[in-house]
């Protein structure tokens, strides 16, 4: 093995060690901490950078150990691997840096921080999985390692929130390890392959592959909170807003929605998935799940469940646009990824800092904000317009590929789904605004820390600046040659059609 071969193991151990070591740390040792998350963070992004850099010049990186005989656990840095990996080791970066800002003075550092890090590891081992094994290996770990973040503050209500998010994901994961195990004996193999590797199942396997299909899909479900599978994430929300951002923007969420594209795209390959009959099914159910989640956000005055059932909504437009099945929807739907991860975690940073800032947890609570937090609630302005597809966003890109990929594939009805949620997206995003820019300040926040003449801590304030900086480039310079949406041009040209 050339040294190439351990780049992608690399990677994996510059975010494993740090979070060993910050586990054994007393929580007065705040700068070793701080040193550790920084270290493990940057030399990670370092890592994919990297490997950016090869694979866009037909560099290869593979990692591969023998597990069991005919299996393997496969590291491999494609273009797709990158794509995800390159948006979770950014927005981790920046999630640390806002984390370190939130959580100081808090208690229980080295465990949140620990289990924190180990999030980022089993996250870019999902990206870069080569196979379903090793991806179900990762994704298992993501489960587990998750699960202290979102009961972290020790309270009821948090406790509940962890149990029935183990609950459903153990669910799902049961399910992906049936279907993985049932794939393997009709297949011989899990590698990922480009458009597929189920070509040489006898056609007498049929109503099995359905079945795999359906396994896999609901148990990546599970974490893409499809509906209704969903339930879980509105009560996780109980956890800190760095928890949140990590659940919806980086992490947890993204995964599942990674995992169907996986499933469509490298295991089935959309073509087959598509002339199997597979495809439509899930398109409609991508399309309910946009809808639900748009009408319950109507209804919610706490802010951070309000951003959740945006989610519910929102990263099913990746799904849809994997279903559609036509290169333009693929575009739309997988560019998805970083553009709402990008904007996503722009809304939690800034929930986060109304909360921690004037003790603003609801809706009802934002009337002149803006005055107050200009900064922040200008980024929070740019995300959810972004959400509503308004240009130059990197929303409205994304939405606009999604369109013309349903007329492209004659699926003329996902363009009243995107209509409509646009509409809804509107009427839960347009009136937090209307508050916070239009209506007077109160005469007492609920609970207000003074920042001397800051509007908030830098270090709470900066990560959201860049991040809706970030959704606004991405639509801006939609057409330049290192742009998210150029890179999955690449891909789809290169893995999927």
């Amino acid at each position: 093995m050339n040294f190439d071969n351990f780049i992608p193991l690399l990677m994996i151990i510059s975010s494993f060690l740090p979070a060993i070591m910050i586990f054994g740390l007393a929580e007065e040792k705040q700068n070793l901490r701080r040193a550790l998350n920084l270290i493990g963070v940057v030399s990670t992004l370092v890592f994919v950078v990297f490997m950016f850099i090869g694979v866009y010049h037909d560099h290869h990186y593979e990692t591969r150990f023998s597990l069991l005989p005919n299996i393997d656990l496969v590291l491999i840095a494609g273009p797709i691997a990158l794509f995800f990996g390159g948006l979770s080791s950014v927005l981790w970066l920046l999630t640390t840096i806002y984390a370190i800002g939130y959580l100081e003075g808090s208690p229980h550092r080295s465990r949140f921080f620990g289990f924190f890090s180990l999030c980022i590891t089993a996250t870019l081992g999902i990206a870069f999985s080569g196979n379903l094994i090793t991806f179900l290996i990762f994704y298992e770990m993501l489960t587990l390692v998750a699960y202290p973040l979102i009961v972290h503050r020790g309270t009821e209500e948090s406790r509940l929130a962890g149990q029935s998010y183990l609950k459903y994901t153990i669910f799902g994961g049961t399910l992906l390890l049936l279907g993985t195990v049932w794939l393997y004996t009709l297949t011989g193999t899990l590698d990922f392959t480009p458009r597929g590797f189920i070509e040489n199942v006898d056609e007498e396997h049929y109503y099995a592959l359905v079945s795999i299909f359906i396994l896999l899909i609901t148990g990546f479900g599970v974490k893409a909170a499809l509906f209704p599978l969903h339930g879980w994430l509105p009560r996780a929300m109980v956890a800190p807003a760095p928890v949140s951002a990590l659940l919806h923007a980086v992490a947890v969420v993204k995964a599942g929605a990674f995992g169907i594209v996986l499933v469509v795209y490298e295991v089935f390959g959309v073509e087959k998935a598509a002339q199997m009959g597979l495809t439509q099914p899930l398109a409609v159910v991508a399309a309910m799940t946009i809808i639900y989640g748009s009408v319950k956000a109507l209804y919610q005055d706490d802010l951070k469940r309000r951003l959740a059932y945006s989610t519910v909504s929102q990263v099913s437009y990746i799904i849809l646009g994997t279903a559609i099945v036509g290169p333009i929807a693929t575009i739309g739907g997988v560019v998805h990824l970083v553009h709402q991860g990008v904007m996503k975690i722009t809304l939690f940073f800034t929930a986060g800092n109304f909360a921690e800032t004037l003790g603003i947890h609801k809706v009802s609570e934002m009337n002149g904000v803006g005055r107050r937090m200009p900064l922040t609630m200008t980024a929070f302005t740019i995300g959810a317009l972004g959400m509503i597809g308004v240009p130059p966003i990197a929303g409205f890109i994304s939405k606009w590929y999604l369109g013309l990929g349903a007329l492209e594939a004659n699926q003329d009805w996902v363009i009243l789904i995107l209509i409509g949620s646009s509409l809804l997206n509107a009427g839960y995003f347009l009136p937090i605004l209307y508050r916070a820019w239009f209506l007077p300040e109160p005469d007492k926040w609920p609970d207000e820390h003074d920042f001397g003449s800051k509007e908030t801590s830098l270090m709470l304030l900066i990560p959201p600046l860049v991040t809706a900086l970030l959704a606004l480039v991405f639509g801006l310079l939609a057409s330049s040659s290192y742009s998210p949406l150029e890179w999955v041009k690449l891909i789809a040209n290169r893995e999927f059609y």
